[in-house]
């Protein structure tokens, strides 16, 4: 609520939806490739019926890391731009205003200054953590729905079943997330972190401190 607040008292109402064009932009073309990639690395390799529960659940969440892997290649810089829009404050120094003016802005600076390696810092890191999200959302929910239903189509299992391997998932993945977006905050300058390890470090070694 302070940070709300904060925001709001200084910056005003439509800071609030600062960056989500690139949001928007980003997230149909990002569904659509997690499941084409899905369905045709299925199509290639797949689990068999008669397979046991664990096999099922190994190949289910290859199949969906390795889909949200490659659709993360498309849309990174999108998720980069986003976030560098989210976090771009109104400074209230003597040369005020922002970073950045816009989207467009954030792919021209960022070209400029760190080329296009700019624009997919953090992507190692980011690949790690989407295919464990994606492993642990497919490979749980396509495993456990089969059981779970007994071939009968029922809504609230369903829904109550992508939302626990949504929940687990974002918690599992989380710490990835935080080393990841302060992997893009660093370019345009003197970048702090020399690689996602020193960034996870530095994370928690001032959680130590504090």
């Amino acid at each position: 609520t302070g940070c709300a607040r904060h925001t709001y008292t200084s910056e005003g109402l439509l800071p609030f939806w600062r960056g989500n064009l690139a949001n928007v932009i980003r997230y149909f073309p990002t569904q659509a490739l997690n499941f084409s990639f899905l369905d045709k690395i299925k199509s290639c390799w797949s689990a068999k019926p008669e397979d046991n529960f664990t096999t099922k659940l190994y190949v289910n969440m290859a199949s969906g890391g390795c889909a949200g892997s490659g659709s993360l290649l498309f849309v990174y810089s999108l998720d980069y731009a986003r976030t560098r829009l989210a976090n771009d404050i109104l400074q209230s120094d003597k040369c005020g205003g922002r970073k950045f003016a816009g989207l467009s802005d954030v792919y021209v600076k960022t070209f400029k200054s760190d080329g296009i390696r700019g624009l997919y810092r953090g992507f190692g890191i980011s690949c790690v953590g989407i295919f464990v999200y994606r492993g642990i959302y497919f490979g749980l929910y396509d495993t456990a729905k089969p059981i779970l239903r007994k071939g009968k189509s029922n809504i609230v299992i369903s829904f109550l079943l992508a939302y626990a391997v949504t929940i687990l998932g974002e918690t599992v993945t989380y710490p990835i997330d935080t080393v990841r977006r302060r992997m893009m905050m660093t370019s345009l300058e003197l970048a702090p972190y020399k690689n996602s390890f020193e960034a996870a470090f530095t994370v928690n070694y001032y959680l130590l401190i504090v």
